[in-house]
């Protein structure tokens, strides 16, 4: 956090420093008014290619490992283990059977099964579940 603050506050000071400078070259006919514009222009773009490959870095989350015994012992079919996956993935019942090639009514039963299999109420209530199971 600290990095980032340091980092935006130099960014911030660097784009003051730049209209001073085209301030003072304003003031004394130094240079075309395009010229400055064109320097703010490049300033920003490296800004921009800066924060968007800062946005693109996801933070490294430990790789924890499948309990595929846990998954077995709830007795979760492999096409439930799928479509438990997609509604991790914030997929609706729609989106799963277009993605996996079924209708809606199957992702339906899958989905209660799921409900029933993992005893959760709701479709988040299952994700938190299976999560603290490691099942995905």
């Amino acid at each position: 956090m600290k990095k980032t603050v340091l980092v935006f506050s130099l960014l911030i000071l660097a784009i003051l420093l730049l209209f001073q400078f085209s301030k003072y070259a304003l003031i004394s006919n130094d240079l075309q008014l395009e010229i400055i514009i064109g320097l703010i222009a490049i300033v920003f773009f490296f800004i921009g290619i800066f924060i968007h490959k800062k946005s693109l870095q996801k933070p490294v989350v430990s790789s924890s490992v499948i309990n595929q015994k846990k998954i077995k012992e709830l007795e979760i079919s492999n096409r439930e283990y799928e479509v438990l996956q997609k509604i991790a993935e914030g997929l609706s019942n729609k989106e799963i059977a277009n993605d996996l090639f079924v209708s809606e009514s199957t992702i339906k039963t899958h989905v209660s099964n799921i409900l029933l299999k993992l005893n959760a109420k709701r479709r988040t209530q299952a994700i938190q579940i299976a999560k603290a199971y490691k099942i995905i």
